[in-house]
């Protein structure tokens, strides 16, 4: 068979430059041992980089482990443009004010079950507009607009978007928006290209062609996008994050 893919040589050798980079910087910052990186033509769904680990032969460091499409990782704050949309498909305008102050959420009726999260620099500004909240990345902003979302209708968003994981509904809590799940990197890649395409989904593809012995084609690269939210609504988390 002769396989034509949707490789990009020169960003594929790139990308494991950079990855071995970043992974000797994560094991001095972080004690960490491995790195991926996927790189997407957003407008095809085609990937046209991906390295699965630093070293495929260093085993002992994850190194016959795909990180990128079978890792399970927690995306930290990278679902909060998801949450927001969300909130503004319900009808809530960018300016709508909120409070960033010290709040403890209890959804489950127990003391010992409440959640009181932090902001990164342990600061609170008081009330903020949605736009604010998401365009800093603030934490205790952006776990109210999850509460505000609603947890079923946010996790429809992301599953639309690409997300393929968060599928066990009860395991999940309001810290789900600061990375309290796991996600592949090449759904979050896949979820990021489609609210940069205003909500087109292009299902991602690494084989343009295959053929036979005889240059007979047995399959092609078809894109089928499809529609998955207003367009409105990627624009605006675009343009906050601008």
């Amino acid at each position: 068979l002769k396989v034509l893919t949707t490789l990009d040589w020169e960003m594929q050798q790139i990308a494991e430059r950079v990855v071995g980079e970043g992974a000797e910087r994560n094991a001095k910052l972080y004690s960490g041992r491995n790195a991926t990186l996927v790189a997407q033509d957003p407008k095809t769904g085609q990937i046209l980089s991906l390295v699965g680990s630093k070293d495929y032969f260093d085993t002992e460091n994850e190194g016959n482990f795909n990180v990128a499409t079978q890792g399970l990782r927690q995306p930290g704050s990278a679902l909060k443009p998801f949450a927001y949309l969300t909130a503004f498909e319900k009808g809530y305008p960018a300016g709508t004010y909120i409070f960033d102050t010290d709040t403890e959420f209890d959804t489950t009726g127990l003391a010992d079950k409440s959640y009181r999260p932090h902001n990164f620099d342990e600061k609170f500004r008081g009330p903020v507009t949605l736009e604010e909240g998401l365009a800093q990345s603030i934490n205790i902003p952006s776990v109210k607009v999850l509460y505000l979302a609603g947890m079923d209708d946010f996790l429809k968003t992301v599953h639309k978007f690409g997300i393929s994981t968060l599928k066990e509904r009860w395991r999940y809590g309001l810290s789900l928006i600061l990375g309290g799940g796991e996600v592949k990197l090449i759904d979050l890649v896949n979820a990021y290209s489609t609210l940069s395409q205003e909500g087109v989904l292009h299902k991602q593809s690494f084989i343009l062609k295959v053929e036979n012995g005889d240059g007979e084609t047995l399959e092609t690269f078809h894109d089928e996008p499809e529609r998955v939210s207003d367009p409105q609504y990627p624009q605006l988390i675009s343009q906050i994050l601008s």
